[in-house]
């Protein structure tokens, strides 16, 4: 699916293309094809991808190659798989059942990979849009977002993983303050960027539901329709949310439409102030549930 074609000529009359990219996962050949689908130019476009780069789809070291091959042209944010790479590398957590990350794991030059993913983005504001993995709780606005964002990204790069990664996972606090410090404003940031779906109004986030929009729990709204929300005139691109499909709202792109589960992968292209949704078909990799 996709907008007006565009011709090859009339595409290289065009200095340059800007896209945002839903989850990849591993999902290495369907990336090849968007990419020769929209006849992406590492030196004339741009990229950004939403997070959840690894993991559960056959060839994320491949993934990876690709992505950093592309240079200064590919921006990506990590997502809870990346995450959950760094720790499994670390001895934090253990593989799951359905993790696919041998390859990076037994790379030769696995550090090189591991640090490569410890220098990525928590969240971009460029290009008009706030691009960031899963969300923000209501009480973030924008320099709010940006801000929690960089902290957890210099702890990431500059604290020994293994002791920073331990105390980066669990679900508390599960509820915003101002007055949040240290490791548990780090791991609130964490969960909210990579991790929320449902929240409260009072910031409360709900980590356990997974389906779509229409499953809130009691009490919770999905994180885009939480009243009062301060971001709700900063346009917003994310991933994460596969049961909650394509999102293309004003202000809103929701881009996360299951590649790995044999569904699509979405770019919009949003140079120019346009709006262009192109989406390539996917090898099932893994099995929902």
């Amino acid at each position: 699916m996709r907008g007006a074609a565009v011709s090859g000529s009339q595409r290289s009359r065009i200095e340059s293309m800007v896209y945002l990219l839903g989850d990849l996962q591993g999902c290495a050949s369907a990336l090849e094809r968007l990419l020769a689908e929209i006849g992406f130019s590492a030196s004339r476009d741009r990229l950004y991808v939403l997070g959840d780069l690894v993991n559960r789809g056959p060839d994320s070291l491949a993934v990876l190659r690709r992505l950093r091959d592309l240079g200064e042209a590919a921006t990506c944010v990590l997502g809870n798989h990346d995450w959950h790479l760094l720790a499994v590398a670390a001895g934090v957590r253990p593989k799951h059942r359905n993790d696919t990350l041998d390859r990076i794991l037994d790379a030769p030059d696995r550090e090189a990979w591991l640090e490569w993913l410890r220098q990525r983005r928590m969240a971009v504001h460029e290009q008009g849009w706030l691009m960031l993995h899963a969300g923000v709780v209501p009480q973030w606005d924008l320099a709010t977002t940006l801000t929690l964002a960089a902290e957890l990204e210099r702890q990431l790069r500059s604290s020994p993983p293994r002791e920073f990664l331990t105390a980066m996972f669990g679900n508390e606090p599960l509820c915003w303050s101002d007055s949040l410090a240290g490791q548990e404003r780090l791991r609130f940031t964490l969960n909210t960027l990579t991790r929320i779906r449902f929240v409260a109004a009072d910031g409360t986030l709900e980590l356990g539901t997974k389906d779509g929009a229409d499953a809130a729990p009691a009490g919770f709204t999905p994180w885009f329709d939480a009243p009062g929300r301060k971001t709700a005139a900063t346009p917003i691109a994310f991933g994460h949310w596969s049961t909650l499909g394509l999102l293309d709202r004003p202000n809103l792109l929701g881009l996360d439409t299951g590649c790995v589960w044999g569904g699509k992968l979405t770019a919009a292209r949003i140079d120019g102030a346009r709006r262009e949704i192109i989406q390539v078909d996917c090898d099932q990799a893994q099995r929902p549930g």
